[in-house]
C-alpha cells in the first residue's frame, strides 16, 4: 500500500481526533472496530484506496471482523458508505446537527414545565458531575431529555439508573436504554417503585441461588429455567414458602423437570391459591379425593371380585344337581 506524504513527514505528521468522539462514541466501539476506525481515520488524510484483504493483514484482524465492523461503524454513523468506500464522519458537524433545533415559540405547555425542568437540569448536571467527569457530550443531553418523556422516571430514578449502570462498567447508551426499558416495563416510575422493584430483583436471584441448590444444580441454571422461576415470583407473587412446596412434591417423581414444577405452581395460580395455607389446604382434598377413589375402586373390585365367587358357586352347584338326577 503506498501513502503519498503531503505538507509534513509522516515523522511530523499528526491526526486530530475531537474530543467529542471520547464523551460520545469510545465507550460503543468494541476493541476491533475501534482499532479499525482509528486506523482508517488515519488513512484518510491521504486520500488513498485501501483493499479490504490489506487492512486484515495490517491490523492482524480477521477478515470478517473488518467487514463487521465496517457496518457497525456505519451504523453508528463514524463513516458513511459511498459507491467506491468510505467518508469519514465529521463528528462536530453531525453533533451540531443533531442538536439543532429550532425554538421559535413559546407554549404554555413549556411555561408549564420550567419547573420541572429546573429540577431535571440540576439531575442531569448531578450525572455530568458524578459519572462523566464534567465532560458528559452534547447528545447526552437530548438523549436523557427523551429518557424523562419516554419513560416518565422522576429525577432520582433517572440518577439511579446511571448510578447503577456506572457500577457495573456499562455507561454506554444501548445498555443504559435497555435497563430503562426493563425498569418502565415493571412500572418504576418513582423512587418507591424502583425501591419495591429493587427488593423484588433481589428476592429473585436469592431465590434461583436457593432453587439451584436445592434440585442440585451446581453449574447453575440455563435462561429458561430463570424464565420459570421470574414468571412464578414476577407474575404469580409467589414467595419461597410456596416455591418450596412444589419443589418438595418432586421427591416423589424421578429426574424431575423444571417443567414438571411449572405445570405445578402454574396449576396453583390457575386456581387463585395464593398463600401457603391455602395450598397445603388444596393438597390435602386432593390426597382425600384420590384415597376416595381409591377406596371405591377397591370396593368395586370386591364386590366385583364377590360376585363372580357367587357365580362360580351357583354354577357349580347346578352341576352337582345334576350329576344327582
Amino acid at each position: 500500500m503506498k501513502l503519498e506524504q503531503k505538507d509534513k513527514s509522516l515523522l511530523f505528521s499528526e491526526t486530530t481526533i475531537p474530543d467529542i468522539f471520547f464523551s460520545e462514541y469510545l465507550s460503543e466501539l468494541p476493541g476491533e472496530y475501534l482499532k479499525i476506525y482509528m486506523y482508517i481515520l488515519f488513512l484518510s488524510k491521504y486520500g488513498r484506496e485501501v483493499k479490504l484483504n490489506d487492512l486484515s493483514k495490517k491490523l492482524n484482524v480477521s477478515l470478517k471482523s473488518i467487514n463487521d465492523g465496517l457496518r457497525f461503524l456505519e451504523e453508528t454513523h463514524l463513516i458513511t458508505k459511498k459507491t467506491n468506500g468510505y467518508i469519514i464522519t465529521d463528528l462536530q458537524e453531525l453533533t451540531l446537527h443533531n442538536l439543532y433545533s429550532p425554538n421559535l415559540t413559546v407554549t404554555k405547555e413549556k411555561v408549564e414545565q420550567t419547573a420541572k425542568n429546573k429540577s431535571r437540569t440540576k439531575a442531569i448536571e448531578h450525572i455530568n458531575n458524578m459519572y462523566f467527569q464534567g465532560i458528559m457530550g452534547p447528545s447526552w443531553y437530548n438523549d436523557i431529555d427523551i429518557w424523562f418523556k419516554k419513560f416518565g422516571f422522576d429525577e432520582q430514578v433517572m440518577i439511579a439508573l446511571f448510578d447503577y449502570c456506572y457500577k457495573r462498567s456499562a455507561l454506554h447508551k444501548n445498555y443504559i436504554q435497555t435497563v430503562a426499558e426493563a425498569w418502565a416495563t415493571n412500572n418504576v416510575k418513582t423512587w418507591n417503585d424502583l425501591d419495591k422493584y429493587s427488593e423484588k430483583q433481589e428476592n429473585l436471584t436469592q431465590y434461583k441461588k436457593i432453587i439451584a441448590k436445592k434440585l442440585g444444580k451446581y453449574n447453575g441454571l440455563t435462561q429458561y429455567e430463570e424464565a420459570y422461576i421470574e414468571n412464578w415470583v414476577l407474575n404469580y407473587g409467589y414467595d419461597m414458602d410456596i416455591i418450596e412446596i412444589a419443589l418438595k412434591r418432586t421427591t416423589y417423581k424421578q429426574n424431575p423437570t423444571f417443567e414438571y414444577i411449572n405445570n405445578i405452581i402454574t396449576s396453583w395460580h390457575e386456581r387463585q391459591l395464593k398463600t401457603p395455607a391455602e395450598i397445603q389446604a388444596f393438597i390435602e382434598q386432593r390426597k382425600k379425593q384420590e384415597n376416595n377413589v381409591k377406596e371405591l375402586q377397591n370396593k368395586t373390585k370386591k364386590q366385583s371380585y364377590e360376585q363372580r365367587q357367587y357365580e362360580n358357586l351357583e354354577y357349580l352347584y347346578a352341576n352337582e344337581t345334576k350329576k344327582e338326577d
